[in-house]
């Protein structure tokens, strides 16, 4: 892969990183939809249009900032609303809404992965199409493995807390959820001494070495 520019990987960029979070939210709302709370679906927030879903720190700035520096790139969207107390079965259908959003970056990544696959095929050669599609494929692939090995990390209020939280005894639950206040906090205190690239980077060089 040849080295690109910073304005050429930031312009190769933008429709992995915009779609990988944009999905995985609307995939959060379209599951709740489908499990008995249409919060979402009434706020208009079912849609796959990026600008219904942008948070300017998670979806911008956080991703530009990461991709100056080199390291993992992640952000995230504003959250789709949810009335958990609408779900049927509220401890089963939290931990479903809750896996959604992972599980649709990961069939992304697999889209991505095809797309990887068939620009191979084009015998790409640098600032062509092919290869332009060869590298905005590989990012998407990273980008949503990522995400999903991310959220599936159990410190609230990642997605993977809530799984967790739906099989604990409810005063355990009770207990853990009271984290949440500090759980970004947690996450940047991981992210700055690079404990989070450590724990994070096992799996993620597992998925995206398994889709490419």
């Amino acid at each position: 892969m040849l080295e690109l520019s910073l304005l050429q990987k930031i312009i190769i960029s933008i429709i992995p990183v915009l779609f990988a979070i944009t999905v995985h939210e609307v995939a959060h709302g379209w599951v709740a939809d489908k499990l008995g709370d249409p919060t979402a679906r009434m706020l208009g927030r079912l849609t796959l249009n990026p600008i219904k879903h942008i948070d300017p720190i998670g979806t911008i700035l956080v991703p530009g900032v990461l991709l100056l520096l080199g390291g993992f790139i992640f952000g995230w969207a504003k959250p789709v609303p949810i009335t958990w107390q609408n779900l049927k079965h509220p401890r089963r259908d939290v931990a479903l809404v809750s896996i959604a959003g992972p599980m649709a970056n990961l069939i992304m990544a697999i889209f991505w992965a095809i797309m990887f696959k068939v620009a191979l095929t084009l015998n790409p050669q640098p600032i062509n199409l092919p290869f332009a599609l060869l590298t905005m494929s590989q990012i998407g692939v990273i980008i949503n493995v990522i995400l999903m090995v991310l959220n599936l990390i159990p410190i609230p209020p990642l997605d993977g807390s809530r799984v967790v939280a739906s099989f604990l005894p409810r005063k355990m639950q009770y207990q853990y959820d009271r984290i949440e206040p500090y759980g970004f906090f947690v996450l940047l205190i991981l992210l700055a001494t690079g404990l989070l690239t450590a724990i994070m980077g096992p799996f993620v060089d597992f998925f995206v070495a398994l889709l490419l």
